[in-house]
């Protein structure tokens, strides 16, 4: 189902980015202090290209001979480029994926053939090992350590350290060294010094599960990091994966070939084999420090928690390598875009899970998870409730969303407007209102009155049927058809512009 080549690694994609207009080189000295993430954020609120700072500057004033990379994945369609397909096409994906989390019985030699594209796809997933990968043309151990020498940005105002902002964090659990046991996520480290860092991950994340198997065994836990893998392996990390499928496998299955790994130097993980860096190290079972405030998606700074260790046992480079970075807050971020993107691809697993389900969106505004606006093909009293307990109960994201408004299969979940006016129509709140307290809830969510426990909010925003309603219902406004083609047809001699014939103003 690609529609763009394949990307073996970052500097694929970039070269393709680069033919398109759509990364810009940066030639003047910037620093990686507030300064660079002040650049970032104003090109992506305009929808800009990547950027490639040639020339960082460090924190203590000195040059860094390696450059960093910034808004990759600042539009929509870079993000769906990553993923090898048109931006169009990205729903098609989200199939794919409905399909691996749930896959029907083959039935018949038929139906085996018509799914021939998908089995091939899912055999593309068994890894390749490489002897002599790109990313340990430099090797850093002992004294050579030098993480604090790494371009690592400080993003805003008041943050204590250095952040790692794109790490893909590879843990596995104890005793289990095969690939499809891999958990690979996105966690922010702190810098702590040359060879220190702070690993933060939420409790319910896989690698704090891995972790707590360790702790079980009294052991470190060993750790690769990786940063600027190829596109298909970093947007993997952020996919609603199936617990059972290796976000590393799966993203052989984006880019069409199977994945190269590398066995790492110092610890019993492998990785890319063609990512620009690679940290290797052990997470402590036992040490913590205090790590933050730094600057969230949710446009405030965290409060300062404790934290995991990291001990840098290894550093791994390409000869020449790119640093990966970007910064979150309030939206527009990159992680928003990226969300409103994995939003299409979460729509057919959401149909297969809440059939009635017609759309969903989770405006990015609103830091994407936290609201959700459910459209439905409604048939009986009570449904439009019911769907809003499944929706909460489906993926632990969803059990984070604050407010679900459900409506009808004729409002556009994507347009204000439409929602604003289901909710002046077909809403009471004496009726319509359904409350939920102490339910698990974003830790970094300062509205709740418990940290980690607050409340949600349904609102059933359908036209009432049956039982729901003593009074009769309205009829909706409409045009009769033969008027609005009628009117269509005389459109152009009536010299009122190129507004399009038949569209809702």
């Amino acid at each position: 189902m690609r529609d763009l080549p394949t990307f073996r690694d970052l500097r694929a994609f970039l070269c393709h980015l680069d033919a398109g207009g759509s990364m810009t080189r940066v030639r003047e000295p910037v620093s990686v202090v507030h300064d660079m993430t002040e650049v970032h954020r104003r090109v992506l609120a305009e929808g800009g290209p990547a950027l490639l700072f040639e020339r960082p500057i460090l924190g203590d004033g000195t040059p860094s001979q390696v450059p960093v990379l910034t808004n990759l994945f600042g539009t929509g369609a870079r993000v769906a480029s990553g993923f090898g397909v048109d931006y169009r096409r990205v729903s098609e994906l989200g199939a794919l994926l409905a399909a691996l989390r749930e896959p029907e019985p083959i039935n018949g030699i038929r139906d085996a053939l018509e799914r021939w594209p998908l089995i091939k796809a899912a055999l593309s997933m068994a890894p390749a090992f490489v002897r002599q990968p790109a990313v340990q043309q430099r090797v850093f151990t002992g004294a050579d350590i030098a993480l604090d020498r790494l371009p690592v940005q400080t993003c805003w105002t008041g943050e204590p350290a250095p952040l790692m902002t794109w790490p893909l964090v590879l843990t596995r659990p104890p005793d289990d060294e095969a690939v499809s046991r891999y958990n690979m996520g996105v966690y922010r480290m702190q810098v702590l010094g040359r060879d220190r860092a702070i690993m933060r991950w939420l409790a319910h994340r896989g690698g704090a599960a891995h972790h707590r198997a360790w702790i079980d065994q009294g052991r470190d836990m060993p750790v690769a990091v990786v940063i600027g893998a190829d596109p298909a392996t970093i947007l993997s990390a952020v996919l609603p994966l199936p617990e059972n499928l290796s976000e590393l496998r799966f993203s052989g299955l984006l880019r069409g070939e199977r994945p190269r790994l590398a066995r790492c130097v110092t610890v019993p993980m492998m990785v890319p084999a063609d990512a620009e860096i690679v940290i290797e190290g052990f997470v402590s079972a036992h040490e913590t420090a205090p790590e933050g405030p730094f600057g969230d998606h949710t446009g405030y700074y965290n409060a300062v928690e404790r934290f995991p260790s990291f001990r840098v046992t290894a550093i791994t480079t390409r000869a020449d390598p790119i640093y990966l970075s970007t910064y979150t807050g309030r939206p527009p971020d990159e992680p928003s875009v990226i969300g409103e993107v994995l939003n299409t691809l979460f729509v057919p697993i959401l149909r297969r899970e809440i059939p009635e389900v017609v759309d969903c969106w989770l405006p990015p505004e609103a830091c994407s998870y936290r609201m959700a606006v459910v459209s439905i093909r409604k048939r009986y009293p009570g449904q439009a409730r019911r769907v809003m307990m499944a929706l909460w109960g489906l993926l632990m994201q969803f059990s984070y969303t604050k407010i679900v408004i459900v409506v009808d299969e004729d409002i556009d979940v994507r347009r204000w407007d439409d929602i604003a006016w289901a909710l002046s129509t077909r809403m009471d709140p004496s009726r319509d209102l359904m409350t939920i307290d102490r339910t698990p809830i974003d830790y970094l969510d300062f509205a709740s009155p418990i940290s980690g426990l607050g409340g949600k909010l349904g609102i059933d925003a359908t036209t009432k049927i049956g039982t729901e309603t003593d009074r009769e219902w309205g009829r909706t406004l409409a045009m009769d058809p033969d008027v609005v083609a009628r009117v269509d047809a005389m459109w152009p001699a009536l010299g009122l512009g190129d507004v399009k014939p038949g569209a809702r103003p």
